[in-house]
């Protein structure tokens, strides 16, 4: 939007339909501030809360990727299935990035989001840049999703503690329970049990 005066006809100048792609400016809001928000917490409730809900941002755009890097990257006899369940997966971590960040962005904070700010703070391992067998695959996104709930139940004292009641109702039903359910789908593929004969049956 502009408050200059439209070009006369005639006059040789650029389209005013040109886009200025060249534009910068300064942080309006850097990170770690926060500005005020009428929602009746104190400073540093808010100050706390939304650098709990940041790195539980970071966190969850990590095991997102990393549901996509496998759902990529399985192979095997249950290629399928698991190729299938793991999209799904990261479709539902996805939503709760979304919650998580404008939750923070609504008391007032700034969130984290690229990709090398969000590698910086993230608590998960890394996982190598090739491809690894499925059990490795899950055992290692298992293990990131009970160092996400580990946080998740840090972040759901801590607020309510704080009486920031929309937060905390946030975390408990809409992001721990998704953590709870995923964890146990995926450990229950790490079970060591039989495919087609039981051991009572191979005994006879």
């Amino acid at each position: 939007m502009t408050t200059r005066p439209h070009a006369r006809s005639g006059q040789t100048t650029a389209p005013e339909a040109q886009p200025n792609l060249q534009q910068r400016s300064y942080e309006i809001q850097r990170y770690g501030q926060q500005h005020f928000v009428p929602l009746g917490l104190s400073e540093e409730a808010v100050r706390q809360n939304v650098s709990l809900l940041n790195q539980l941002l970071a966190d969850s755009i990590t095991i997102y990727n990393l549901y996509k890097k496998h759902h990529w990257q399985v192979t095997g006899p249950t290629f399928y299935q698991l190729h299938l369940l793991l999209d799904k997966h990261a479709e539902e971590i996805l939503k709760t990035v979304d919650l998580i960040a404008e939750r923070v962005q609504t008391l007032g904070g700034v969130t984290t989001g690229m990709p090398f700010d969000v590698a910086e703070m993230t608590r998960i391992e890394r996982p190598p840049k090739g491809e690894e067998d499925i059990p490795a695959m899950l055992s290692r996104t298992a293990n990131a999703h009970t160092s996400i709930i580990k946080t998740l139940r840090d972040a759901i004292e801590t607020t309510s503690q704080n009486k920031d009641y929309g937060t905390n109702d946030l975390l408990v039903s809409d992001v721990l329970r998704v953590h709870e359910l995923q964890l146990w789908f995926i450990s229950q593929h790490l079970v060591d049990t039989p495919l087609l004969y039981s051991d009572d049956n191979k005994s006879r």
